[in-house]
């Protein structure tokens, strides 16, 4: 516990934070755990709470905070834990209840006090004396009689199982304290006749019933499990009328459920029946016994006749609850095997049957089916003749429904592992070894489920069944390769399979698996189902032909999602057989059986070019390009041309290099990678070569696509030709892999030797910036990248391109982008302060010239405000507040143009000038002219005018007369709920408050 000192001076410190919210909502952020488990060494804890409560000067805030932090280790380590880590010595029961008498019960802020109070006092109620000991004199001095303790107890019981808050489970374990033989003279019967009673009077149609409800119900639950058989056995009836297992709340279902399986173990005796049987008990014996244990012998055979109650055929009806929609329903109803562990044999097994008639209906009964299995197989309750349904357990781990655009039946999957994982404990390895096969490759296939807890309750069950039964083949060996954590990541799933494929026992049925159920599933699995039927493929290359006539028949079916995922799978088992959009599939198969040089002897291949042609035209697939479909009116076609050509090789492509790229711009940027292919020959004809004559027009189409940034509806789609030009700008911007690309690049350039590239500005500079060793700088990380990058703002030649990119990065909206390249910009100022003339080049030749340019690009403006915010918000322009500088002027023009636009993101950002208020003079008048303006637009404008402007006037305190300033402040926060109307006559007062000077009717 290596925070133990850290946690220790939390607890200590908080007789001193207690009074100040802030401090308490820090700490106890702070106190929050994870991995419960590992607390039961260090629950020490406790006592220093519980000491600090216990003060006789404890402060209420205090002893709330503490009882706040007891509820944060009860929650983290649930409340069965923790009360036992709570004192009960006799000489607690008196100050725990006097306590818990003085809360308030509507007290939404300190109802964890009164939760813990409430499982503490359940806990000194298990004190051996009698109660009545405690009581005394019951006659107080002025001779009225005092209430028995044992009497307030049940008191506060009853009025807290009827509250909305977490003490109604709390008061439901303090009812447990009935079960005192004491209590239980005196009390039970009445409490029960109260509870009954609450139960028939209220229904589930109000919140407040159905509370009341609750709270009984769970007191009730708790009655049954630590109470005597023979004192409850006559309360089963009333239960019977109320027909709670029709309500609509599932959470009074469920209580219902769980109390009904509570009263069939109160009618039947413990004990455990002589057919009972369990399997392998202990992994280690499996591990070290070569042959399995011989079966057990028929215990039936002197069976002890004893009588089953007549009410017990209500108990069995909890079985319904298996069908219920509400999982937390089912669960409770699974845990039948409870009841049916003391049945006899015939009983016992016509409640399996009865579980085993779920899996002939729908999906929440198939759920409900495996869970009660699993629970019945955990506990040793399925005899070895029930094998003969393992059928059904097979079908229930591919079980999948669809419905609608999705499939249902995870939960299922889910449940039928949690069967086969219970099989392991219940039966003996000789029963189970002539289903092992089986079950293990249907453990084996579950490795391909899509969802990911299916996946690990496979991997559980598989590895349980290895440790237990010792006859799965090869287990070891799998349980290593598919382990719990292995099979998180899907696509692992998929492509590293080889492994267990190449066991001949589990070849063929993943083959099967994934042609049946995954190739047309409705999931975009499809793919990665062809890419492990390819991997696949050398492992059974014979029997994997058998399934290419399936696949076809798939393929030509009416099932759109069927036909595409069969030909992937045709087209990856083709490729290693022999050698996205629903098109891109069909070019795929003909590409792999180009690949696998398939013999197709003098048959013709009909339609083959066709099919290429016309998809050149619609996705950008490779085929022999035609140059005058460059001049195409589509722009799809005209893209997939240009990108043909960068796929040629070089004796395809010579004498057509003068041919000239049109609008699709992406593409043919990429497209003149040809010029590599043709190679460079500096006397060459240009025609066929990279040559003197050429290249000044190739870097002009380079240099000029830096300036694409079209955006379309998928968004910056200039931003693919940034890659190759202007490298200092698209290092410092803000979409990683570009940054990065253009990043290694420009060091690449910079260290090239061979020959030293030629020309490069300031190149003494760059290398001290970039030395060789930080060639390999992680330009993804924007923690790493940008304290170089901003170096380059001192270099005249790079400042303006580079903070143009910084500008995108500053302003942006990924944190750790915003983050890392704002500190970076900042230090880079701060460095600049003391010399005025760099930092006045900054700001008028670099900053104001990208505003100034820039001022109707959305794409830059709209950042370089929220950059423009942040920089006059950590006074990087202080030294420009002592006169009217240029600075100031000028940039609030600029400003100006932005806040006529009508974009409601450009007139938020535009109101970040309010940072301009600190210049003084004229600048300032016009500025809050201009905000109050803002006052009266629209809801979402004017509230973050008045926002802003709220925290401006306390940030600035000369900015107004400070007799004034409260009134202003006042005027400013009634601004939000108003309107815009009523808001003019509240804007002049402002104005007049202000002393701005009316340039035109405000009102209008």
């Amino acid at each position: 516990f290596g925070e133990r000192d850290l946690i220790e001076a939390l607890i200590a410190s908080l007789p001193d934070i207690h009074g100040d919210q802030t401090s308490r909502e820090s700490a106890t952020e702070k106190f929050q755990q994870d991995q419960p488990h590992l607390l039961d060494p260090h629950l020490w804890m406790v006592n220093m709470l519980l000491k600090l409560v216990r003060s006789e000067d404890c402060p209420s805030s205090l002893f709330h905070l503490g009882f706040k932090f007891l509820y944060i280790i009860c929650k983290v380590r649930v409340y069965k834990i923790f009360i036992r880590r709570l004192p009960h010595e006799v000489a607690d029961v008196e100050p725990v209840l006097d306590s818990l008498s003085k809360q308030d019960p509507t007290d939404t802020e300190t109802w964890s006090t009164r939760y813990i109070l409430l499982l503490w006092l359940s806990m000194t109620c298990l004190t051996p004396f009698d109660l009545s000991r405690l009581d005394g004199n019951l006659k107080s001095e002025d001779g009225q009689g005092r209430e028995a303790i044992m009497d307030r107890i049940l008191a506060i019981a009853k009025s807290y199982l009827g509250v909305s808050d977490g003490c109604r489970l709390a008061a439901s374990v303090l009812v447990s304290f009935m079960t005192r033989p004491d209590v239980l003279k005196r009390r039970l019967g009445d409490f029960l006749d109260w509870s009954l009673t609450t139960i028939s009077q209220n229904n589930d149609q109000s919140l407040d019933s159905i509370r009341v409800l609750d709270g009984a119900l769970q007191s009730l639950a708790m009655l049954f499990q630590h109470g005597k058989r023979e004192d409850l056995l006559q309360h089963l009836r009333c239960l019977e009328e109320k027909r709670l297992s029709e309500s609509s709340q599932a959470t009074l279902r469920k209580l219902n459920v769980k109390l009904i399986q509570r009263l069939g173990l109160t009618y039947l005796k413990p004990r455990l029946a002589p057919w009972y049987q369990r399997g392998s008990r202990s992994i280690a014996s499996t591990l070290l016994t070569s042959q399995a244990t011989d079966s057990l012998k028929e215990m039936t055979q002197g069976e002890e006749d004893y009588d089953i109650p007549e009410e017990l055929e209500t108990v069995i009806h909890l079985l319904v609850g298996l069908k219920d929609k509400e999982t937390i329903v089912r669960w409770s109803a699974a845990k039948v095997g409870r009841v049916t562990g003391r049945l006899p044999k015939e009983l016992a097994d016509e409640v399996v049957a009865s579980v085993l008639d779920c899996f002939f209906q729908e999906t929440d009964t198939w759920h409900g089916g495996c869970l009660a299995l699993a629970e019945l197989g955990r506990r040793g309750l399925l005899l070895p003749s029930r094998l003969t349904d393992v059928p059904l357990i097979i079908k229930a781990l591919t079980y999948d429904e669809k419905r609608g655009a999705c499939s249902i039946g995870s939960n299922v999957r889910d449940a039928a592992c949690y069967v086969c994982w219970s099989f392991a404990r219940a039966y003996d390895p000789k029963e189970l070894k002539p289903f092992v096969s089986q079950i293990a490759s249907l453990l084996v296939t579950t490795v391909f489920d899509r969802d990911v807890s299916c996946r690990k309750a496979a991997s559980a069950a598989f590895q349980e069944n290895v440790g237990r039964q010792g006859t799965f083949p090869h287990g070891i060996d799998i349980a290593t390769a598919a382990d719990y954590h292995a099979v998180g990541i899907r696509n692992h799933c998929y492509l590293n399979t080889v492994y267990i494929a190449s066991f001949p026992e589990y070849t063929k049925a993943m083959i099967d698996h994934l042609v049946v159920k995954k190739v047309n599933h409705w999931d975009a699995i499809r793919e990665l189902t062809s890419k492990a039927l390819h991997n696949l493929t050398p492992q059974a290359p014979d029997y994997m032909a058998t399934t290419l006539p399936q696949l076809l028949n798939m393929a030509v079916a009416s099932d759109l999602q069927g036909g595409h995922g069969a030909i992937l799978a045709c087209a990856e088992v083709t490729h290693a057989g022999y050698g996205g959009e629903l098109m891109k599939p069909a070019c795929r198969l003909i590409e792999k059986l180009s690949l696998s040089k398939m013999p197709f002897k003098s048959d013709p291949v009909i339609g083959w070019q066709g099919l290429i042609d016309d998809t050149i035209k619609t996705l950008h697939l490779v085929s022999s390009g035609y140059i005058e479909e460059l001049q195409s009116p589509q722009l799809l076609t005209r893209c997939g041309s240009a990108l043909a050509l960068g796929c040629l090789p070089s004796f395809m492509i010579r004498s057509k290099l003068k041919q000239r790229f049109p609008e699709a711009r992406r593409d043919a940027v990429r497209a003149l990678a040809v010029c590599m292919k043709a190679g460079v020959c500096a006397d060459g004809p240009p025609a066929s070569f990279l040559c003197s004559e050429n290249i000044a027009d190739v870097y002009s189409v380079l240099l000029d696509s830096m300036d694409d940034y079209t955006t379309d509806s998928r968004g910056d789609v200039g931003a693919v030709t940034l890659m190759m030009c202007r490298l200092a700008r698209q290092s410092a911007e803000k979409i990683d892999h570009y940054r990065a690309h253009a990043g290694t690049i420009f060091t690449q350039l910079l260290h090239y030797a061979d020959p030293t590239v030629p020309h490069i500005p300031h190149r003494e500079e760059l290398l001290s910036i970039f030395p060789e060793v930080k060639a390999s700088l992680n330009w993804k990380a924007p923690s790493q990248a940008f304290p170089y990058v901003t170096k380059l703002l001192g270099l005249p030649e790079y400042q303006y391109q580079t903070l143009l990119g910084l500008t995108v990065s500053v302003g942006g909206m990924t944190q750790s982008t915003v983050a890392a390249s704002s500190q970076s910009l900042f230090d880079y100022l701060r460095g600049i302060q003391h010399d005025r003339a760099v930092l006045e080049h900054f700001a008028m030749d670099a900053l104001i010239k990208i505003l100034r340019e820039n001022v109707r690009n959305t794409r830059i403006a709209l950042p370089f405000l929220k950059m423009l915010n942040q920089l006059l918000s950590n006074g990087c322009f202080d030294v420009f507040t002592s006169e009217e500088h240029p600075f100031c002027v000028e940039l609030l023009s600029l400003c100006e143009v932005v806040r006529r636009s009508k974009d409601v993101s450009k007139l938020r950002a535009c109101i970040a000038y309010c940072g301009l208020i600190q210049f003084p003079g004229e600048v300032r008048k016009e500025i809050l002219y201009q905000l109050l303006m803002l006052i009266c637009h629209s809801f979402l404008i004017r509230t973050t005018t008045a926002s802003l402007m709220y925290e401006m006037l306390l940030t600035y305190d000369d900015v107004v007369d400070p007799e004034a300033l409260d009134d202003i402040m006042n005027l400013l926060s009634d601004t939000n709920e108003s309107e815009p109307a009523i808001l003019r006559p509240t804007r002049n007062q402002l104005r007049d408050l202000l002393g701005v000077p009316m340039k035109r009717p405000l009102a209008q």
